[in-house]
């Protein structure tokens, strides 16, 4: 079978592997569809601290049984499963107080183990431990169910932000992550939704598929927002990019009690932004950080993209064999797709 193997930065390989067999609590699916993200940008440029070449990359994972290991009840060949990203260890002090997402011993597909740029791959006892496979409903193809580890990322962003009914809102960065926030933003009630980006192409197109109620490009972003509010200011601003320079822009357009989301991740050797604490303090601000998503969030988000609520199917603009795997990661640091993904 083919893989796409990381060894360094800048060293993927897409090679032969022998065939992996389930052992016991495992299950083993044929990889369907496994869609790419920003995180491979960074890991093929970068690495992890977390991944130990050579592995198999790709976290965003649909496909179908195709062997169930000793031990294994309840799942049978040939059903049409969704995968978690992010595995917590279910037994920790903050596991078992609900806050999977936080789990200091949570380890990753793609990364702790072999991911879904692959033809087959092993489904390891540890997500089947914390409910971390789910059934794909019927009527939701296996690109759109891939999609919903990204989704049940922003399902957890928003209700940490508590978006609801009547908040005008505005997401940062309108890659695929972005998209998605706008949908779900618009299920969950929102009033007005904006969004923003420096990449006025990406913007564009962005804005075409998922329509906010404006987009907003240049060099005062802040005075724009703050226009189209009226002068007061968004309810809740995501950004959805690896930006200081939104987060800093983030705190100046939030309305009085305004909820600020710091949803993308800074890069480790700039982590600081500057904060005017007395905006916070005066205007009741709160900020809150998005750590991916629970098992829990997963299955709701699969259950929003089946039943209509967040559409997927047309945030997905590339589709490629494994093979052009490479070649679709690029297209992601191009900034040229919302939603790549890859069929092995």
């Amino acid at each position: 079978m083919k893989v796409a193997r990381f060894y360094a930065p800048g060293d993927i390989r897409v090679e032969e592997a022998p065939e992996p067999v389930a052992g016991p609590g495992e299950i083993k699916i044929g990889v369907r569809n496994c869609s790419t993200c920003g995180t491979d940008v960074k890991i093929s440029r970068h690495g992890h601290h977390h991944i130990r070449p050579p592995r198999v990359m790709g976290h965003e994972i649909a496909g179908e049984v195709a062997e169930v290991g000793e031990g294994v009840s309840g799942w049978v060949a040939g059903e049409r499963v969704q995968v978690i990203a992010a595995i917590p260890c279910g037994s920790c002090a903050e596991c078992l107080r609900g806050r999977m997402t936080v789990c200091p011993n949570q380890e990753s597909m793609g990364y702790h183990y072999d991911g879904g740029f692959a033809d087959y791959m092993i489904i390891p006892a540890k997500v089947l431990a914390v409910d971390g496979v789910n059934r794909i409903p019927d009527g939701v193809g296996f690109a759109e169910a891939s999609v919903a580890e990204p989704l049940a990322c922003v399902l957890n962003g928003q209700e940490l932000a508590r978006v609801g009914e009547g908040d005008d809102v505005v997401i940062m960065g309108s890659g695929p992550i972005g998209c998605l926030h706008v949908r779900l933003a618009r299920s969950r009630g929102a009033g007005r939704v904006f969004l923003v980006d420096i990449n006025a192409e990406r913007l564009e197109m962005a804005a075409a598929l998922v329509a906010p109620d404006a987009a907003v490009h240049g060099q005062d972003v802040v005075e724009q927002v703050l226009k189209l509010t009226e002068d007061r200011g968004a309810d809740v601003v995501i950004t959805a990019a690896a930006s200081g320079a939104a987060q800093e822009q983030a705190l100046r357009m939030a309305a009085r009690q305004g909820r600020i989301s710091f949803f993308g991740g800074l890069p480790k050797d700039n982590p600081i932004i500057g904060c005017d604490s007395n905006l916070v303090h005066y205007r009741e601000l709160t900020i809150v950080g998005a750590n991916g998503s629970s098992p829990a969030h997963n299955a709701r988000a699969l259950g929003l993209i089946a039943d209509g609520s967040v559409p997927v199917s047309d945030l997905i603009t590339h589709r490629l064999p494994l093979a052009e795997v490479l070649e679709g990661i690029d297209i992601v640091s191009r900034g040229e797709a919302i939603k790549v993904t890859i069929e092995p």
